[in-house]
């Protein structure tokens, strides 16, 4: 049986994304927002998710690829009369001292060889998949009516042919624009390759300003291309993922909608931003955060929609899931869930906000009140169990990484006090920390030399890789060195991959390793000095990606891809893995 993955690549311009398969069939794309119904939705839906693809007549062989240091798809067609490429392209370049990200994909029919006969289709749903618009056909577009605004197909392909799906001979470049609201009013093809070519530099010269490390070059700028695709710039909200639904086994019925901001990955987000000098987006952030916190007297959701909506209600859909995997989801009632790690993440990622001279940040004194609210939340909550990062939802604990947040906010809160010269604040944390410690040493099992997953519990858990890599633990101690040999025996797989626990949860045992799990693995293991193994490890690991170097969320012990995808956190977690091994390296790097 084939090994499992997505192959798929995607497109977005930070208002939207757009998946597209190896056979240019738009799979999924949501609009105006990330957690908006989709208008193509086939990746749940064969038959209700609608369709928008461009495929050759009769057998043809694919392969996708992405322009160099670009968010620009291309997907190459070989055929027996000849060869053709889709270029994919959501448009996204400055103008007018702003940036230009319409709700508009754009896709470039590009003739390479001979005349291969082609077939286009375009069909768009609303309300997921419930609603079928009339199609209306205007003088060189077709309008889809009836759904919740204007969509519009401007092409120079006979209309015809599109609305009857008849193949037609492609015997010079076609162009198509998808358009939702505004609809495309200047010249199609001159602005079709204005975008395309202002979209490629675009993304060329963002990566141009990104710090990236000698070592594992290539994965960490197309980690850095997922991630900035996942900021929704309106708001600076980063998402999870862009997909809901998809399963984290195959019959798992571990099926979430994981297109909302977690604040629990905010710490290790941001971290990424700040070590690759994107410093844009790692304010961005920060602004989405203070108006939520702001707006918070009681305490902190784990997540908030892109525009820090509080309720997500959760429901299931009348689809058929992806391969068949129910229920489909959207919303998620994680929203409801107690997670009090989340404020010791707010509190460490605001630190760099603060110490860092690059960042010129003028509203430090702004932030000062939340430093303070952070401090009483973690005071609050220390002896609270909660659902703990892996969001159980009938088992609540005092979970070891919820203690270590608080400690770590301790420590950030501290370091902001002495620089803001606020004796009284230095005073609380180190106070407030000193309780951190001795609740998380309670923890600790000295017979097995490890840390456990909660107080009074006794099972492990991969999230207290990150008692080393947080500085917790000293990485050259044998404390830590025991600790992390205790995990690797018993959640570390052959390959490297790790489990996020192996006991029985809501759902059963889990079959897939949770991604992000070993790339905090290769963290510590570089950060206790077993830089080879870390390297060897990794090495490994980033052969699970898709053939696009995208990562999903879990991997099955074959290599399979589940879970939603992208997920930000897995390229989050290689882009903090492969930063902390070159630092121990100390490899120059002559940019």
């Amino acid at each position: 049986m084939a090994v499992h993955r997505y192959n798929m690549g995607i497109v977005g311009n930070c208002s939207y994304m757009a998946y597209i398969d190896t056979t240019a069939n738009v799979k999924w794309m949501c609009m105006p927002r990330f957690d908006s119904t989709f208008l193509f939705g086939s990746l749940l839906d064969s038959k209700k998710g609608g369709v928008f693809s461009v495929t050759p007549e009769g057998d043809f062989e694919t392969r996708q690829y992405y322009i160099s240091n670009t968010n620009v798809l291309a997907t190459e067609f070989t055929t027996a009369q000849g060869k053709f490429r889709v270029l994919d392209c959501a448009p996204r370049f400055s103008q007018f001292e702003r940036f230009f990200k319409p709700l508009m994909l754009v896709r470039k029919i590009e003739l390479l060889q001979g005349n291969p006969a082609v077939k286009v289709k375009c069909q768009p749903v609303g309300a997921y998949g419930a609603d079928i618009p009339e199609t209306v056909m205007g003088s060189n577009h077709l309008r889809f009516l009836n759904l919740d605004m204007q969509a519009r197909l401007t092409t120079d392909i006979s209309l015809s042919y599109i609305l009857d799906q008849q193949p037609f001979v492609l015997d010079q470049n076609c162009y198509l624009v998808f358009t939702y609201g505004e609809p495309l009013e200047a010249p199609l093809k001159a602005t079709v390759e204005d975008f395309i070519n202002k979209t490629v530099r675009y993304w060329q010269t963002w990566i141009k300003s990104t710090y990236v490390p000698d070592l594992y070059q290539e994965q960490v700028i197309r980690s850095a291309l997922v991630l900035k695709l996942h900021q929704y710039e309106d708001t600076g909200g980063i998402i999870a993922s862009g997909t809901t639904s998809l399963p984290e086994h195959h019959g798992s019925v571990r099926t979430w909608d994981y297109r909302y901001c977690w604040f629990r990955d905010s710490y290790y987000t941001l971290k990424a931003f700040n070590e690759m000098g994107h410093f844009d987006e790692l304010e961005g952030y920060f602004e989405y955060i203070q108006n939520i916190l702001m707006r918070e007297s009681d305490r902190m959701q784990p997540l908030y929609s892109v525009t820090g909506n509080k309720t997500l209600e959760e429901t299931h859909l009348p689809l058929e899931g992806y391969l068949g995997n129910q229920p489909v989801r959207v919303g998620n009632k994680a929203y409801l869930q107690i997670q009090n790690d989340v404020y010791g993440q707010v509190l460490v990622g605001l630190l760099p906000l603060f110490i860092d001279k690059r960042l010129s940040f003028t509203k430090k004194h702004s932030y000062k009140p939340l430093v303070d609210r952070l401090l009483t939340w973690i005071e609050k909550t220390f002896f609270e169990p909660d659902a703990g990062l892996w969001e159980f939802r009938t088992v609540t604990q005092v979970h070891t990484y919820t203690l270590l947040f608080h400690w770590a906010g301790c420590k950030a809160a501290i370091k902001i006090g002495k620089i803001m010269n606020d004796t009284d604040l230095v005073y609380r944390a180190t106070r407030l920390e000193k309780i951190a410690t001795e609740n998380i040493e309670k923890c600790y099992d000295p017979a097995l030399g490890v840390y456990k997953q909660a107080l009074d519990a006794d099972h492990l858990d991969a999230s207290t890789l990150k008692m080393i890599t947080m500085g917790y633990l000293d990485p050259a101690s044998d404390k830590a060195k025991r600790h992390l040999e205790a995990l690797e025996k018993l959640l570390k797989t052959e390959q490297g991959l790790f489990y996020r626990y192996v006991h029985q949860d809501d759902f059963g045992k889990p079959e897939a390793t949770f991604l992000v799990c070993a790339f905090w693995y290769v963290d510590a293991l570089a950060c206790v000095g077993r830089v080879e193994d870390a390297m060897k490890t990794l090495d490994t690991i980033l052969t699970f990606a898709n053939h696009l170097g995208i990562f999903s969320e879990d991997v099955g012990l074959d290599g399979s891809q589940w879970g939603n995808f992208p997920q930000t956190y897995s390229h989050v977690g290689l882009i903090n893995a492969v930063f902390r091994i070159s630092k121990k390296l100390d490899v120059p790097n002559f940019k």
